[in-house]
């Protein structure tokens, strides 16, 4: 019977150890989680929603040099040939 008592005493003493080792675990990562998005905001890192904004507004303004700049050529392609008569 006291073998029984001891044996529950060290069941019991290892599920606190391991529910004591989850809590220390969760304050862990809170804090660590904490860290990094301190770190992330003070680093100024563009959201991914700014990023892509920006990346569009690029590839618009590429679109748009790319008429411009054929308007351009036929403009001076036309100026040319009219120059030539």
């Amino acid at each position: 019977m006291a073998q029984n008592r001891i044996l529950d005493d060290m069941a019991r003493l290892f599920t606190d150890a391991a529910g004591m080792a989850q809590g220390v675990r969760r304050e862990a990562e809170g804090v660590m989680k904490a860290q990094l998005e301190r770190l992330i905001r003070d680093m100024d890192v563009v959201s991914r929603e700014e990023f892509e904004a920006v990346r569009e507004m690029a590839v618009l303004a590429r679109e748009e040099n790319e008429r411009l700049a054929a308007r351009i050529a036929a403009l001076e392609a036309r100026m040319g040939a009219s120059s030539g008569d």
